[in-house]
This record gives C-alpha cells, structure tokens and sequence, in this order.
C-alpha cells in the first residue's frame, strides 16, 4: 500500500514534467519544418497534452482494466471543462476571438453525442473503436485544412507569440521529444500499476480511480498550459487546449484503448459520469459560442462549472467512503 502511495506521487510528478517537455520538444521541432503556428496549436499541442491520457488508457485497457481506461478518458474531460476552465476563468474571463475554436465548439458537442451512442449497449467493441478513430482523424483533416487556409486566426498568432519566445536549437528539441515520450510511458505504468494497487487495497473500482486521481493528474498538463495562458491573456489558447484535449480524449484516447481491448461499460458510467460530462459538454458550448458576437467565459460561468465540479468529486468521494 506504502509503495503504491509513492507510485502515484512519483507517477504523476513524473507524468506532468515529461508531457512538458513532450510538447515543448514536438511544438519546437515542428515549427523547425515550418508547420503553421495554427496547426502547431491545433495538432501538435493537442496530442502533447493529450498524450498522458493516451498512454495511460492505452496500458490500462491491456492489462485488463477498462474501467481506468474509461475512467481516465472521461474524467479528463469533465476535469478540464469543470475545473480546469473554472480556474482559469475565474483568474482571467476567458474571450474567444478564435473562429476556428468557435467551430470547434460544436464539434465536441456531436463527437460527445456519438460516444454516448456507442455507450448506450454498454460496451465498446472494436468496430466502436475504428469508428471512433476514423471520425478522430477525419477531424484531423479538417483541423490541418484549417491550418494552412486560416493563417491570420487569434489562436495562431497567440500560438507563434509563445513559440518566439521558447525557441530552442533542433536538436534539443529532438532530444525533448523522444526523452519526454519515453519517460511519459514509464511514468504511466508506474501510475497504473499504483491505481490498481490502491483500488484493490480499498475495494474500489478502477472506475472510481480513474475518473479521480488519474483524471486529474493527467489533466495537470492542460491545467498548468491553461492558466498560463490566462494570465498572460492568451485566451485562445486557454480554451483551445481544453477543446483539443477533449477531442483526443473523446475519440482517440478511448479509439486506442478500444482497439487494444474492447470495453465493457459499466452502469455507473452511463447513469452518473456520462451524463455530467454531456452536462458540461453542452455549457461550454453555450458559454464559449457566442451566438450575438464574442464568445465569453466570465468569472460567475467559471464559478458555476468549479461548483459542478466539486459537486461530483464530493459524490464520488462518498461511494469511496
């Protein structure tokens, strides 16, 4: 129990720092071939902030343990919606000049309604996964599309703002690359092992682990980006890393897992975490569309979604007691 306690602290500590330096080492390394600042946003970051929960649900759904495989999925997105975007709006009231992030919006919104779609028979099977995965990589193409034909968006000159000021030589940025991909596979099985380890220690479900402990350590990436962002008033990339992350969450996290193992769908998922994170979904839309101009996230939405999600940890804290 003593060493899985350390597990998760070294985990998750180790978890953060190399996703950091996996998208600091990719977004560097691509603007090097001269990729477009909107794509590096849009793409390279998105996978980079995503990738601790790709790996992590990846190595869960092979040992058997889907449960933390969905869990840390959907966690995620209500994490980064309900808290993460809390926080930041709270900081700073988040202003969305970005059109391409205004498109977004209702894409997550349908991509959400799908994975309830698939969720309705309770089980993911791998044909679930390849659709899942094909709607992830038709959106990829739209999102490169929009990339190279949408070079003057707020997201992107934000996004070229902050790479001008973190420019390293190429080949540190290889090294941060490869050596941060690395130790986020290391330190994902060291989290794993510590989840299982503790849910079998209290009689909880991985579920439970997933949707708490790991959902958030593997948020504190897009936790850390997002509130940064605020504070520096880039607020496009406050949101756009929420967007992104959910996204790759929604079709590619569970895409991958899916196919490595198909997944039974518990009930609680369909009744409890399901619908608050469809709740969510659908008040970011609302929030950050700005259907009469600029959309925007002000301190009383970001206390209204910090209040949601408090709510729910508080509950799933009690069927942990």
């Amino acid at each position: 129990m003593g060493l899985a306690l350390v597990g998760i602290v070294i985990g998750l500590a180790l978890l953060v720092w190399s996703a950091g330096r996996f998208v600091d080492g990719s977004a560097s390394t691509a603007r090097y071939f001269g990729m477009p600042p909107l794509l590096i946003g849009m793409v390279i970051v998105g996978f980079g902030t995503s990738a601790p929960e790709m790996v992590v649900s990846a190595l869960a759904a092979s040992q058997g343990n889907p449960g933390l495989a969905l869990g840390n999925a959907y966690g995620s997105n209500i994490t980064n919606i309900a808290l993460i975007l809390g926080l930041t709006a709270l900081i700073s009231p988040i202003l969305v000049h970005s059109q391409v992030l205004r498109k977004e919006l209702p894409i997550l919104t349908a991509v959400t309604g799908v994975a309830i779609w698939q969720l309705w028979d309770g089980f993911i099977s791998r044909l679930d996964a390849v659709i899942l995965l094909g709607v992830f990589f038709g959106i990829m193409a739209w999102t490169i599309w929009q990339g190279l034909h949408n070079k003057m968006d707020a997201l992107g000159n934000e996004i070229e703002q902050e790479l001008s000021g973190q420019a390293m030589p190429l080949r540190h940025a290889v090294f941060w690359l490869i050596t941060g991909l690395l130790l986020l596979i290391v330190s994902s099985r060291i989290l794993v092992w510590s989840a299982v380890e503790i849910a079998n220690t209290f009689g909880v479900s991985d579920l439970i682990i997933g949707l708490t402990v790991v959902a958030v350590g593997t948020s504190l990436p897009e936790l850390a980006s997002s509130l940064i962002a605020a504070r520096k008033g880039e607020h496009d990339i406050a949101l756009g890393n929420i967007l992104g992350s959910n996204l790759f969450n929604t079709l590619a996290v569970v895409g991958i897992a899916g196919i490595i193992h198909p997944l039974e769908v518990g009930s609680d998922v369909l009744s409890r975490d399901i619908p608050v994170m469809a709740a969510l979904t659908v008040s970011l839309f609302i929030f950050g569309y700005g259907f009469k101009g600029i959309g925007r996230i002000n301190r009383w939405k970001g206390a209204t979604l910090l209040v949601a999600y408090l709510a729910y940890t508080a509950y799933l804290i009690t069927i942990i007691f």
